[in-house]
C-alpha cells in the first residue's frame, strides 16, 4: 500500500457502507457526509455492516486507489459511531491494525498525543 510513510490522516466512514459502491459513490460519501476532498492525500476506510468486508479509498496524486478487504474468518473492528458524530480519525498504524484483525482499532487511543511544547516545560511530561 502506497500510503507507507506519508503522513496521512486516516478517516473512517461513521456508518456501514454498501461495498457494492465504486470509485465514484465512495467519493461523494467522502465528500458529502465526512466533508473532506477524496483527492486530497489522505486515506478513507470504509466497512460493511456485517464487517466481514472493508475498503480503503486513496488518492496516491495520479489516480484513486481502491483497496478492499474480505474476512475469511472473523470480523472488522466497529469503527462507526452515531451517523451525526465526527468521523473516527486513525494513523496509518493504526489502519494497519484494523485491516490486520485488532478489535481495540477505534474503542482505545492506541497512539499517544503528540508532545507540545507546553507538555515538555511542565512536570506533567514526567
Amino acid at each position: 500500500m502506497r500510503w507507507h510513510g506519508r503522513r496521512v490522516a486516516v478517516y473512517a466512514h461513521r456508518t456501514p457502507t454498501d461495498m457494492r459502491k465504486g470509485f465514484d459513490s465512495l467519493c461523494g460519501l467522502v465528500t458529502e457526509q465526512l466533508t473532506r476532498n477524496p483527492l486530497s492525500g489522505d486515506v478513507y476506510l470504509f466497512v460493511s455492516r456485517d464487517r466481514i468486508r472493508a475498503k480503503v479509498l486513496h488518492f496516491d496524486g495520479t489516480g484513486l486507489c481502491l483497496y478492499v478487504k474480505r474476512l475469511e474468518r472473523g470480523r472488522f473492528a466497529t469503527v462507526w459511531r452515531d451517523a451525526d458524530a465526527e468521523p473516527v480519525t486513525l494513523t496509518v498504524s493504526e489502519l494497519d491494525l484494523f485491516l490486520d484483525g485488532s478489535a481495540l482499532v477505534g474503542r482505545v487511543a492506541l497512539t499517544p498525543p503528540a508532545l507540545t511544547h507546553f507538555l515538555l516545560a511542565s512536570d506533567r511530561a514526567r
